[in-house]
């Protein structure tokens, strides 16, 4: 079969891998994202799945259209003749005419109708879900909304959002060459719209957290440790924290206790241990080396 592949990051790329290696499966055209400026040197820098083709010299045909719903990249797309096109975090909404080529599968990294949109696996993080997965689904015109075709389920256990991001990239990567085997014994499934919720997009301002609750602090130090971290109004970034209990009250904060690894902080509720800082314009460093150098001991605030 004919498919035309559209994804953008790593979580893409895991598929795309799956899907070459298949005898039954011709990847005819891979559509990404355009390469663009990066950190502070604004190095133009192009997507993951790029990188990964040219690296390992795959020939298939790279496509970087900066809109979908320009003419010419509809033309373009609908010159391949494709039996499907397989979507996986591509970054784009796909306009109806490119929905009405062909069957347009989405891997969705959440069990729809659970966070539809930006950030499911985030979400699911922030959430404390004990369980998240993978949906392949038809895609229609609506965010996230279309029938679905298979679920592939995984523990959330205590992984980052980079460690579950590379576990639900392999489970989707199964999924999708299941699904394409038997496509045509597959009953779609509609969505329940009451039991939908959304993930929004993520933004800088996620980053900033208080010693309120340490649960919810370490959910959140999980969900955005490849960006954007997690940081204090000072601007003191948190790099390596471990949760350790959530049954005490204490002062916001609070320096309790420290070891040879790093301090124990008081939370509202509960308490965590930090390790690893990078304050702002400096070097990442330990917390025990940051407290000598401010001259902070036990008992002193972080804020």
């Amino acid at each position: 079969m004919r498919v035309i592949f559209m994804g953008t990051p790593s979580y893409a790329t895991e598929i795309l891998k799956a899907l070459l290696k298949e005898s039954f499966v011709d990847v005819s055209l891979v559509v990404t994202q355009p390469d663009k400026k990066v950190g502070r040197k604004q190095i133009i820098t192009p997507p993951h799945i790029k990188s990964y083709m040219i690296e390992n010299g795959i020939e298939t045909e790279i496509f970087q259209p900066k809109s979908l719903k320009e003419q010419k990249s509809i033309d373009k797309i609908k010159s391949f003749k494709s039996d499907f096109i397989v979507v996986a975090a591509y970054g784009q909404i796909l306009p109806k005419e490119i929905l009405d080529i062909a069957p347009c599968i989405n891997l969705h990294a959440s069990i729809l109708p659970k966070y539809r949109g930006a950030s499911p696996i985030q979400s699911a993080i922030l959430d404390e879900e004990v369980f998240t997965g993978v949906t392949a689904m038809l895609m229609d015109e609506g965010l996230d909304t279309g029938d679905m075709l298979g679920f592939s389920y995984v523990k959330t256990d205590d992984l980052n959002a980079p460690q579950l991001f590379e576990l639900l990239s392999k489970k989707a990567a199964d999924l999708t060459l299941g699904v394409l085997k038997d496509f045509g014994n597959i009953k779609p499934i509609p969505q329940t719209e009451a039991l939908a919720t959304y993930a929004k997009k993520i933004t800088k301002k996620d980053a900033l957290i208080s010693f309120d609750d340490a649960k919810k602090t370490y959910a959140k130090y999980k969900a955005f440790y490849f960006w954007p971290g997690i940081n204090l109004k000072s601007g003191l970034k948190l790099k390596e924290i471990r949760f350790l209990e959530n049954e005490s009250f204490n002062e916001e904060g609070k320096i309790l206790k420290t070891d040879k690894e790093g301090a124990f902080i008081g939370c509202k509720r509960g308490t965590l241990k930090l390790l690893r800082i990078q304050p702002p314009s400096k070097k990442e460093m330990g917390i025990i080396e940051y407290m000598r150098g401010k001259r902070i001991k036990v008992g002193d605030y972080l804020s």
